[in-house]
């Protein structure tokens, strides 16, 4: 068990903040080129899943999903990335309280649980924990929950690590279920957007494309098809 825990938990590199606004222009953007407008940023918050653990940074679903918007025109600056692997709600909570976020980002994207699950934490802590770090994405969007974008977790049982683990992995897929079902019903309540990605990222048990070299996290595949379920929803509010 210590060796799951190290395994899953161990690879922490520091978090990527690059943020870029261009400056303020007294001219109209209405009928400017997307090239040239303003650049709309993006804070995304998680965990391994959202800094894209064992791939190019390049590769995470958070730089796909810029590049996705950008290629449809929009101007989306580089994302600022709150995450770390193995973060908790808790966790990734104390991160946010000391970094320095100004409410002001035009989307903002959330994606965190795995570990509250993996650690055998209570369903309840998490749904407190889950709905306010949700509550703070809605602030740091500038109060617009239109803009926050939640995603589900996926179902780590599916990679080969899960399958060597020694885990019941029915159970474990019925965790992440379960943990999954109370992020979507605390998103819906609040009328914010949920993209669930876990029923694809059990493909990964006939599709090793899926998962990384580390034979746990997400492929550059894997984190691609997540960018573009998520890229229709977050275009129409930018557009």
């Amino acid at each position: 068990m210590k060796l799951l825990i190290s395994l899953l938990l161990s690879f922490l590199i520091p978090s990527c903040t690059k943020t870029q606004y261009m400056p303020d222009t007294s001219v109209s953007e209405k009928n400017m080129p997307a090239s040239i407008k303003q650049s709309q940023t993006y804070l995304a918050l998680g965990d391994s899943y959202t800094i894209g653990e064992a791939v190019e940074t390049s590769a995470s679903f958070p730089y796909q999903l810029q590049q996705l918007l950008n290629e449809k025109g929009l101007n989306v600056s580089s994302p600022r990335i709150i995450a770390t692997t193995g973060w908790t709600t808790d966790e990734l909570q104390e991160a946010i309280n000391k970094s320095q976020i100004d409410p002001k980002y035009d989307f903002v994207t959330l994606l965190i649980g795995v570990n509250n699950q993996y650690r055998g934490y209570p369903l309840a802590q998490y749904k407190k924990e889950f709905e306010s770090l949700l509550n703070q994405a809605i602030t740091f969007a500038q109060g617009d929950k239109t803009r926050v974008f939640v995603i589900s977790f996926p179902d780590w049982g599916a990679t080969p690590f899960g399958q060597q683990s020694g885990r019941n992995l029915e159970t474990t897929a019925a965790e992440v279920d379960a943990f999954n079902a109370a992020n979507r019903e605390i998103s819906n309540q609040a009328g914010v957007s949920y993209t669930d990605i876990t029923p694809e990222s059990r493909n990964a048990r006939v599709d090793a494309g899926l998962v990384a070299t580390d034979g746990l996290h997400p492929s550059e595949k894997m984190y691609a098809a997540w960018a573009q379920a998520i890229c229709p929803k977050v275009f129409s509010r930018l557009k």
